[in-house]
């Protein structure tokens, strides 16, 4: 990945807090506004929700926009930039407040609040590959399909803490009547694995005859992903169908996957291609 020194105290930077940050730790905000404030000229934006954080980032003008928030809030910045087609001249930064922080962590972002922000301020830009769907939607880290799962089941009154009247009324009902209780599990959905057609570069690594455990999507390197297939084992462990392309479609059953920190669908299909070095974040300098 190109690494692009930046020198960010003779910038502007546009500090925008997410909301979510600004509830959970309000602490960790206020140490990321001193650092940043005393290392270079801010503007600070504290959106109230979704649509206050996209009119801060496209007011931006030539500030450099800083994300002070989770990985959510990393991931709708970039989807908003691409959006506007704005991410190849947007060097954009972040410092993890609140939430989840394991996309920023594997981007090479600090955790601690006082490391990222000296790291907005001294760090360089580095280029990245994203990962762009058919609905113009962004992958910045990985993407996965697990097996098709049931629900998690509904809470059993009988297992009701503090409620033993209930437990009493409904064990008289059952005695009484017992076929008035029908059984919850018989509408459920069967767990089970998943038939998929996965396509790399349009070659098929595996077809809907062979039902997987799992599928997994990562930009890679050079402008490529890695895709792993893992299929259902009979018997002996089946080894992983491994395969690296730009584009990668997936097709076939309604299927939901989780790209870096959100759940998506269900679809029937779906393509991503691999954008090389399509966003800059800024990291750390190597010492």
């Amino acid at each position: 990945m190109a690494e692009v020194a930046t020198s960010a105290t003779s910038e502007q930077l546009l500090v925008v807090v997410d909301p979510v940050a600004r509830r959970s730790d309000g602490e960790s905000v206020r140490i990321a506004k001193d650092v940043l404030g005393a290392g270079a000229a801010v503007k600070l934006c504290l959106p109230d929700g979704p649509e206050e954080f996209a009119r801060a980032l496209r007011r931006r003008g030539s500030r450099r926009p800083v994300v002070v928030g989770d990985d959510r809030a990393l991931i709708r910045a970039v989807s908003l930039l691409h959006r506007h087609r704005e991410l190849a001249g947007c060097a954009l930064s972040v410092v993890p407040v609140g939430g989840v922080q394991s996309l920023a962590r594997s981007l090479g972002v600090p955790t601690g609040t006082v490391a990222a922000a000296r790291a907005v301020l001294d760090g360089v830009e580095r280029r990245m590959d994203l990962m762009v769907d058919d609905s113009d939607g962004v992958v910045l880290g990985a993407l996965r399909i697990p097996p098709v799962t049931a629900g998690p089941p509904a809470q059993d009154p009988e297992d009701a803490p503090g409620r033993p009247w209930l437990r009493t009324c409904q064990s008289l009902v059952r005695t009484l009547v017992p076929a008035a209780r029908p059984s919850r599990l018989a509408s459920a959905p069967e767990p089970g694995p998943s038939r998929l057609r996965v396509e790399v570069d349009g070659e098929t690594l595996v077809d809907l005859h062979q039902p997987v455990e799992a599928v997994s999507v990562s930009p890679s390197a050079s402008g490529v992903a890695a895709v792993e297939v893992r299929p259902v084992s009979v018997g002996a462990e089946a080894s992983p169908l491994l395969a690296r392309g730009r584009t990668v479609t997936v097709s076939g059953a309604h299927f939901r996957y989780r790209a870096d920190a959100v759940v998506s669908g269900p679809v029937r299909t779906r393509t991503w291609v691999v954008r090389e070095g399509a966003w800059g974040l800024t990291v750390p300098a190597a010492p």
